[in-house]
């Protein structure tokens, strides 16, 4: 059984600002679970609840868990809730921010290591008018008319098939469309583009780390063996990636 850790608040004290069922998933810190409610109920009050009953009990380390949300203001939110539960200086090591945020801090302290050839740790990080720019420049050099197909409609389609996990190469193998088939090459392009330039955008954020996933496993299992529990605010706003 789990002991308090010195220097920490009662498990008890934190427990005892929640309701019965918020006591039950706050406990329940083994296997998967599922907080299903509606607004204004508590979900947040919970996650970060549990967070800091783990760490209180001794049940994990603040480096071993991981706290995913999907807005800096979710965020900040999540840390300030966190903050107030523990003394200052007990959650040092939580990984804790949002989803693009902590993948951007691992692919940094991985591409160090060499991985994902052809990219570096001071890779760029395009933003949406960025983007828009390169397509732009490669729907002239493709002669695509820019007022028959937005700049704008391709940069969604092509963030869409990303979040779809849809590489370039499928997403063109598989178009079926006009349009489609006039972004597809776009698609092709635009990746090239990026990765001669050493950048990546938003949605790269989220690949990139599935790539390296994939491709190393040694690396999967570093982070698996690192972030024993996992949470994640808003679950029901994921994509595929």
């Amino acid at each position: 059984m789990s002991t308090q850790r010195p220097g920490l608040p009662d498990a008890a004290g934190i427990l005892s600002t929640l309701n019965e069922r918020q006591q039950e998933a706050v406990r329940t810190t083994s296997g998967p679970l599922l907080v299903v409610a509606g607004p204004g109920s508590g979900k947040t009050r919970v996650l970060t609840a549990r967070i800091a009953y783990l760490i209180a009990t001794g049940k994990a380390y603040p480096s071993q868990i991981l706290a995913l949300t999907f807005t800096n203001k979710a965020a900040r939110e999540m840390k300030r809730r966190v903050s107030r539960l523990l003394p200052e200086g007990k959650a040092k090591g939580l990984a804790m921010g949002t989803f693009h945020s902590v993948m951007l801090r691992m692919l940094r302290v991985e591409l160090r290591e060499g991985w994902l050839p052809g990219y570096t740790d001071e890779f760029s990080i395009y933003d949406t008018d960025d983007s828009e720019r390169v397509i732009r420049q490669i729907m002239e050099e493709l002669h695509i008319d820019k007022k028959s197909l937005k700049v704008r409609t391709v940069r969604s389609e092509i963030s869409r098939q990303k979040n779809r996990m849809v590489s370039p190469v499928e997403f063109e193998r598989t178009a079926k469309t006009p349009t489609q088939k006039l972004i597809a090459p776009v698609f092709v392009a635009y990746k090239a583009s990026l990765h001669a330039s050493n950048a990546l955008d938003f949605d790269d954020l989220l690949l990139k780390p599935l790539e390296l996933f994939r491709k190393e496993p040694d690396v999967l299992n570093k982070y698996r063996r690192k972030w024993r529990h996992v949470h994640i605010d808003e679950y029901q706003d994921t994509n595929l990636a």
